[in-house]
């Protein structure tokens, strides 16, 4: 793997503050000393599909059309954008409402599936029925090639100019895709990592960026409904700046998914490349071992 290492596409630092932030005045905890600092905002976005309410999320108030898509293709409301006919943002401050009207054959299978979501910035899976709907059966990818280790030479650093609203005040998530020669593209953020990676795929989408051969990476720990965005998004390798679950791992290996770790600290026993490929556990049976996780 010779590849050279890739520049960013578009640098975001050269953005100005973002919007998406206020100054708070604060004091020590004797009042000898005030200052003021920038925090991230939040608002509730409650969504609803033909006229039905189905979730509410607490959201970074940035990128919001994204976020719909991405949610509604990400949590298998819909199956393809092309099922979105139309989306429509409304309201103020920290009320916020989306009204999305999606085909009749989607709007049936939402009803069927009986879910009534109230959803905080922290958990992708809330409001759940069943575990059928937790665990769904997902389609297996095809499989693809790892990328090469330069493509990730950097990557921590490198990303951060895709995430203005955290270098500006900090407190958010971020999801960064790589095309297929390496350019890192877009990126999104948020408070919750789910909505980051929900806001990602739905540029994605929205911009008609192909995803072959490219890949999503996110900041956040890598747990099991990231794993099912990215397969519902035909997104075929995930890189995770935090360690990811035993679940997340299984659930890439069952489906063929490049599930990629890449630490902040590197080991002394890691290779000159810092390749290190975790094997299938021993107790794993051969019917789980259709795809090993790689991990950088």
């Amino acid at each position: 793997m010779n590849a050279k290492r890739p520049a960013c596409a578009a640098p975001a630092l050269e953005t100005p503050a973002p919007a998406a932030s206020q100054t708070y005045s604060y004091s020590t905890l004797d009042y000898a000393e005030t200052d003021s600092t920038a925090l991230a905002e939040e608002v509730a976005l409650a969504i609803a599909f033909n006229g039905i309410s189905q979730a509410v999320m607490l959201v970074t108030p940035t990128d919001l059309e994204d976020f719909i898509v991405g949610f509604s293709l990400g949590s298998g409301i819909i199956e393809d954008a092309a099922d979105i006919y139309d989306l429509q943002l409304s309201g103020s401050g920290s009320a916020q409402y989306a009204q999305v009207t999606i085909a009749n054959r989607a709007f049936w299978n939402l009803k069927q599936q009986r879910r009534q979501l109230a959803g905080t910035s922290g958990c992708g899976l809330c409001g759940v029925e069943a575990v059928e709907q937790a665990l769904p059966d997902l389609k297996v990818l095809p499989g693809a090639p790892l990328p090469p280790a330069a493509w990730l030479d950097g990557l921590r650093q490198r990303i951060g100019a895709f995430q203005p609203l955290g270098q500006h005040c900090g407190a958010v998530h971020a999801a960064v895709f790589m095309n297929g020669q390496g350019e890192l593209l877009l990126g999104r953020e948020d408070i919750g990592r789910h909505n980051a990676l929900d806001k990602l795929i739905g540029g994605l989408i929205r911009q008609n960026i192909p995803t072959t051969g490219g890949l999503a990476i996110v900041t956040s720990r890598c747990s099991l409904e990231l794993i099912q965005k990215v397969l519902r998004a035909g997104i075929q390798t995930l890189v995770s700046l935090s360690s990811p679950t035993g679940l997340a791992v299984q659930w890439a290996r069952r489906h063929n998914l490049n599930l990629i770790h890449l630490p902040q600290k590197v080991h002394r026993g890691s290779t000159a490349q810092r390749w290190r490929i975790k094997r299938e556990p021993t107790s794993t049976s051969r019917s789980e071992t259709r795809s090993p996780l790689q991990a950088l």
